[in-house]
């Protein structure tokens, strides 16, 4: 009984999201979003084939950026949390400004299949996005340059798309919690905003002045003070999710990174020059990858929960 509750509320929800307005401008935005980086990456293409060392070309599609036009991995880390937000900011509280939602919770309906419902088919419509737009940029890669990826370029772009769609998952938690948090839509889209440009924008700019406060520049001319300092304002600007999904990425993505943070002269001597495969750059970015699934599961057992403690009145 209860899993046909939700389906019944899955398939609504999802419908509901297919024929919005605002499913149209976000699918607009999101195809911009891929013609661009296409166009991007055929300027790395070429640049990539001309050079002598062509291994992981395929990877370049995602990674490449034209003259003026960033690449799609920097298209999805700045305008991904807007589609999350967009999907998600008045998912309770504007049906209960509507009066449905009062209607739906009076029907012999579990009260959790109601968000459960929501959650899932906003994070279905992210995958079914996100997984167009690689399909699209992979086949046309194809055609491009008539080299099919390799089995170690597929698995990177799986583990990519999976870590894409992670990502943008989070932040529709954090809007369907905000929905709950605040009466108002209106309210609830600017309190997702600011949020979103906290994180994105000024995380990383008071890292630097936190770090830099701690460790003045009269003082941090050692090499421990100095590594202390890039240490701290690494794991403050880690506190963001974007900054967490673009080493994740640029990992996966870039076979030739074999570390994130601060690396000293000493730490490289002995190390033999390549590239690492897929396993080692999984493991790199594992800590990741958890931490954007632990997010995403806290933001969404938050709004879980308040939602079943919620009173909804006419």
């Amino acid at each position: 009984m209860k899993s046909k509750c939700l389906r019944v509320l899955y398939n609504k929800e999802l419908a509901d999201h297919l024929n919005s307005k605002r499913f149209i401008i976000i699918l607009f935005l999101v195809a911009i979003t891929g013609l661009s980086a296409i166009y991007a990456s055929a300027y790395g293409i070429r640049s990539a084939v001309e050079q002598e060392n062509n291994s992981f070309v395929f990877l370049r599609l995602f990674t490449a950026s034209g003259n003026s036009i960033p690449s799609f991995v920097s298209f999805i880390s700045f305008l991904g949390p807007l589609v999350g937000l967009a999907l998600g900011f008045d998912s309770i509280n504007g049906e209960v400004n509507r009066g449905s939602l009062s209607r739906l919770l009076a029907q012999p309906i579990p009260r959790d299949t109601v968000i459960n419902g929501k959650f899932l088919a906003g994070v279905s419509i992210i995958t079914l996005m996100v997984l167009t737009m690689g399909l699209a940029i992979g086949g046309l890669g194809i055609i491009m340059i008539g080299i099919p990826p390799t089995t170690d370029e597929i698995l990177r772009i799986i583990v990519f798309l999976v870590l894409t769609i992670l990502y943008i998952s989070l932040w529709l938690a954090i809007s369907q919690l905000f929905s709950l948090l605040l009466r108002q839509t209106a309210t609830s889209a600017l309190a997702c905003i600011a949020v979103w440009l906290f994180l994105s924008v000024f995380v990383g700019l008071l890292s630097g002045a936190i770090a830099g406060a701690l460790f003045p520049a009269d003082k941090a001319g050692t090499v421990e003070a100095l590594l202390s300092k890039s240490k701290l304002e690494l794991m403050i600007n880690r506190i963001s999710p974007s900054t967490v999904y673009n080493e994740a990425v640029i990992t996966m993505l870039n076979p030739g990174v074999r570390a994130l943070g601060f690396i000293t002269q000493d730490q490289l001597i002995g190390a033999i020059p390549g590239v690492l495969p897929f396993s080692q750059s999984l493991l790199i970015i594992w800590p990741h990858l958890v931490s954007l699934i632990a997010a995403t599961m806290i933001c969404f057992a938050v709004s879980y929960v308040f939602f079943m403690k919620q009173e909804i009145r006419m």
